[in-house]
């Protein structure tokens, strides 16, 4: 993609975004969606996210205890690296390319699939502001409810590792749990939920956008859900190096 074409895309997206956060024609509906899609968006992912928080959890303590051999190091530092390695990155940034993955391509091609069969056409031609309609409850429920994953994923990657702790005796609970408490930062809560606030909004636009615009029929579906992956896990990376400098 050239230059010129990456100037046309942003243009488009702006005008696009301009028109889906107008303010909503009847708020009764807008609620109803937003329910709607917090369901589909968010609630049906929590237990994908809690089963892969508690695996990686576990693989944290395995990798650190075993990469500890110093005696002079205290065991409960296993612990301490596991929180931070979980808060900082882990149950944000990492999850948030597991959401590009699931959620982004689910909505690139629901929204594809109206574009090709006419249905966007048809709510237009009725007078019905369809990016409102169709985008705005899906960005609204997942900017405003991811954050509440990323507190999910972190309780669950803590439980994994305390299960890996008790059945694999590589320490002691108790050196696992002080280390959990071991120089703990409420800040980092916080920076880590703005992180998953703004990937949420991140991937619901930008997916909303390569299907709202989707053309070429069931293989321009595929397309732009492949697309919409690609762009925001690299939208996500970047924006992560920026917020790390921003708010560390």
């Amino acid at each position: 993609m050239n230059l010129g074409n990456g100037i046309k895309m942003i243009g488009a997206y702006s005008l696009l975004m301009k028109r889906v956060f107008a303010k909503p024609e009847k708020w009764r509906i807008f609620w109803r969606y937003f329910f709607i899609e917090l369901d589909k968006l968010c609630i049906q992912t929590i237990p994908l996210i809690m089963i892969i928080s508690v695996a990686v959890g576990a693989v944290l303590v395995v990798q650190t205890a075993s990469n500890i051999e110093s005696p002079f190091i205290p065991k409960m530092y296993v612990g301490y690296m596991v929180r931070e390695s979980l808060v900082l990155e882990f149950s944000s940034t990492l999850i948030a390319l597991l959401l590009a993955g699931k959620v982004g391509s689910n909505i690139a091609s629901e929204l594809g699939s109206m574009r090709i069969t006419e249905q966007i056409d048809a709510m237009e031609m009725m007078g019905i502001n369809s990016a409102g309609f169709l985008i705005l409850p899906k960005i609204s429920a997942a900017t405003l409810f991811n954050p509440f994953m990323m507190l999910i994923s972190f309780i669950c990657g803590l439980i994994g590792g305390w299960l890996m702790v008790a059945s694999s005796g590589l320490i002691t609970v108790e050196e696992y749990v002080n280390g959990l408490q071991f120089a703990y930062n409420p800040y980092f809560i916080s920076y880590s939920m703005v992180k998953m606030a703004i990937f949420s909004l991140i991937i619901t636009s930008v997916s909303s956008f390569y299907g709202y615009n989707a053309t070429n029929g069931s293989l321009g579906v595929g397309q732009s859900s492949t697309r919409a992956i690609v762009v925001c896990s690299f939208l996500i990376l970047i924006t992560n190096l920026f917020i790390t400098n921003v708010m560390l």
